[in-house]
């Protein structure tokens, strides 16, 4: 790989001696510098010192004038640039700023260099103006290249430290004061603010992102990283960024959703809640699904194995296999709408096209079969957990 060689000449041998003149009287031009930078320095003034901005500035003086010397540079000066980008980087201040004052180094060193020359000079001079603007822009790459890797650096240490506090927060469950307030500090959340959690398996990150992309831009405080197998993603709610809003942007992404969790410290429940929710998820839901709509499914799936053995006690006594003409698929296809709906015999009826006199005859006949009645809440409930588990076992 070869270095471009500029097509410019050399510097005339005037302007070398000028640039030399320019080194003996730097202090001079540090105070024009200092001065000239004022109204630009403006945006950043509260965070760097004088001291510190004219210790910079001397190095940075420093190199522009032996570069267009084509003298030698000192080895405390060569990384003069990398340093300004990098510290003023971490101070906070404003790039664009930053690059205005480090450009305003040529039209000192270019005033100074003029003040310095004769008439005869001009036109030598003239013909080494793009060495000067050469060594100043070199600086201001500097400057740049480590001002922008350092902001990456940051912001890749600022989001490992997030994640890092919101899975510290996760596995203590919320129970330490002391950790839900660090985590609320380093996560930018609300100690007593409402929460939301939406939970979304690993196929389904990539909607998850998109829309937590788009709930970033429009300034909600949120945190979204990786647990185990899944996305999880939570959101602090307020006057501005409701749990309406947040159900707007996630209504593409499959994902089970917490309830509105009151402060950071029931968030760890509130993301259990959601991943229970997400587990059950339908093979082909389209959009977010709440826990109060999953609860059935939610214990059934919690139970493991022993849901087999609810749907055996509770339904054995219908075979799931029985064609649909058969008096089981009758029985558990009115069990089923029944249940579905609002209790009323008359609405059930209705649903199934059926007479309410028909429909009190098997509500009968399954209790005489199953030994359940399905207008007693008690067993209802029972029921309605031993349809679900037939269902998610796939009989």
């Amino acid at each position: 790989m070869h270095t471009p060689v500029s097509s410019a000449p050399p510097p005339a041998p005037r302007v070398i001696e000028l640039a030399v003149d320019c080194l003996d009287g730097i202090d001079g031009l540090i105070g024009e510098w200092m001065e000239v930078v004022r109204p630009v320095r403006a945006a950043y003034g509260d965070l760097v010192p004088d001291q510190e901005l004219h210790g910079a500035a001397v190095h940075a003086f420093e190199l522009v004038l032996h570069t267009v010397a084509g003298l030698p540079v000192p080895d405390e000066v060569t990384s003069v640039s990398e340093r300004v980008g990098e510290r003023r980087a971490r101070q906070g201040v404003p790039l664009e700023a930053l690059l205005d004052a480090a450009r305003l180094d040529f039209r000192v060193v270019w005033t100074a260099l003029v003040e310095r020359a004769g008439p005869s000079d001009m036109a030598e001079l003239a013909s080494s103006a793009y060495h000067v603007w050469e060594a100043v822009e070199g600086h201001v790459t500097g400057i740049l290249r480590a001002y922008q890797r350092t902001v990456l650096e940051m912001g890749r240490r600022a989001a490992d430290e997030r994640r890092m506090w919101f899975a510290r927060l996760l596995d203590n469950g919320g129970r330490s004061p002391t950790v839900v307030r660090d985590a609320a500090l380093a996560l930018g959340f609300d100690l007593k603010a409402d929460f939301l959690c939406a939970v979304a398996a690993a196929r389904d990150g990539a909607r998850l992102l998109r829309a937590t992309a788009a709930l970033r831009a429009t300034g909600a405080v949120l945190q979204q990283q990786p647990a185990v197998s899944d996305e999880v993603l939570v959101i602090g709610l307020g006057p501005r960024m409701t749990q309406r809003t947040v159900l707007d942007h996630l209504q593409d992404v499959p994902c089970g959703l917490s309830p509105v969790m009151n402060g950071l410290a029931s968030v760890p429940r509130g993301v259990v809640l959601a991943t229970a929710t997400a587990r059950v998820l339908p093979a082909d839901a389209t959009g977010p699904r709440g826990l109060e709509d999953s609860w059935l499914d939610v214990l059934v799936h919690r139970t493991g194995d022993l849901a087999g053995d609810l749907a055996d006690q509770v339904l054995g006594a219908l075979d799931p296999s029985a064609g649909p003409d058969s008096e089981a698929r009758r029985l558990l296809d009115t069990a089923r709408v029944h249940l579905a709906g609002t209790g009323s015999i008359a609405d059930t009826g209705a649903a199934l096209f059926l007479h309410r006199n028909t429909v009190q005859h098997r509500f009968k006949r399954f209790h005489e079969l199953t030994g359940r009645d399905l207008r007693r809440p008690q067993d209802a409930a029972l029921v309605a957990l031993a349809l679900r588990a037939r269902d998610q076992s796939g009989a």
